[in-house]
């Protein structure tokens, strides 16, 4: 078994529905890898520069959330050959009410198979951030996330 540390950072989305008949998003991502799970921020002003211009006013983000945001895991690896369920990192896109439950908006699932792998191997490994398609429960299309990933073997740290 080979211990080390996997570094997620969910950079931004874009066309995200919004699941509320009033208001805008509010959205945030709820990232989950094995049995950690770690929680953004809600997303800041993405390429509008009118809701740039205007996010002190209404405290909705939008369809286009960005948040930059770098996220540590603790990663227990086998050097057999796993099952891909067993190294997927899961990201639950949610909209934050006031006055009612979060919303859910969909997740994307990233398979961490052969970057933990080559990381194990040869030390670290980078999967550079990339667009991932975010999907609802009935797996229909909800827009798209861009996420990156780095594994370096050997270290434990967690934050």
């Amino acid at each position: 078994m080979s211990n080390g540390t996997l570094e997620v950072t969910v950079v931004r989305a874009k066309g995200l529905r919004n699941s509320t008949l009033f208001g805008t998003l509010d959205a945030y991502a709820v990232v989950e890898y094995k049995n950690q799970e770690k929680k953004s921020g809600i997303g800041g002003p993405g390429s509008c520069s009118l809701e740039r211009l205007f996010c002190f006013c209404f405290h909705g983000r939008g369809s286009n959330p960005e948040w930059n945001e770098t996220f540590k895991f603790k990663v227990h690896a086998s050097t057999e050959a796993e099952d891909d369920d067993l190294n997927k990192l899961v990201i639950k896109l949610m909209d934050h009410d006031l006055l009612s439950d979060d919303d859910y908006l969909g997740q994307a699932t990233i398979y961490l198979n052969e970057v933990i792998q080559k990381g194990m191997e040869q030390g670290k490994a980078e999967l550079q951030p990339q667009q991932y398609r975010v999907v609802f429960s009935d797996l229909s299309y909800r827009g798209e996330i861009t996420v990156g990933a780095t594994f370096t073997a050997g270290t434990s740290s967690s934050s």
